[in-house]
């Protein structure tokens, strides 16, 4: 059999992130429309979360989360048919003070991707772990920022390039 010495990140196609390994590929072929997948930080629970989802855990812990999710926006279509096709984790009262820029680092990268501005819904944190045990697939980073989580729902491709 031919091996490979290359890492599994090594970008072998063109115009796909290094950081889309094909098992994300994979996932993101398989997920139909209004299916959802969240993208984790470091502190959230993804294990024990992924084991409620059909396709698991995709683990990329050496990755943050913007570099993840540019990625995937160039691949994967936002649900136009809803208000917010991304959801992100409210902050706790305890915490309400606490700036999470990461969020319009987010909805910039996301907007740019589908070509228009696109709206996140803030979702309570226990709620959110709710929702996330009913997503595709959790993929673990290594983001440390804290309130980093976001669940992606797929949307359609209305006019296919071939």
């Amino acid at each position: 059999p031919f091996l490979c010495n290359c890492p599994s990140s090594m970008p072998v196609l063109k115009g796909i992130s290094s950081v889309m390994t094909p098992e994300l590929l994979k996932v993101l072929a398989e997920m139909g429309h209004s299916d959802q997948i969240v993208i984790a930080d470091a502190n959230f629970p993804a294990a024990s979360i992924a084991s409620h989802c059909p396709a698991g855990l995709i683990r990329l812990d050496g990755h943050d989360i913007p570099r993840i999710l540019h990625g995937i926006c160039k691949l994967l279509p936002l649900d136009q048919y809803v208000e917010c096709p991304a959801q992100v984790m409210a902050k706790m009262e305890c915490d309400k003070d606490m700036e999470i820029p990461i969020i319009d680092e987010y909805i910039k990268i996301m907007s740019e991707a589908e070509g228009k501005e696109v709206k996140v819904e803030y979702v309570e944190r226990f709620e959110f772990y709710e929702r996330a045990k009913k997503c595709y697939a959790v993929i673990a980073t290594g983001e440390t920022s804290q309130y980093a989580n976001i669940i992606l729902q797929k949307g359609v491709i209305k006019n296919p390039e071939y």
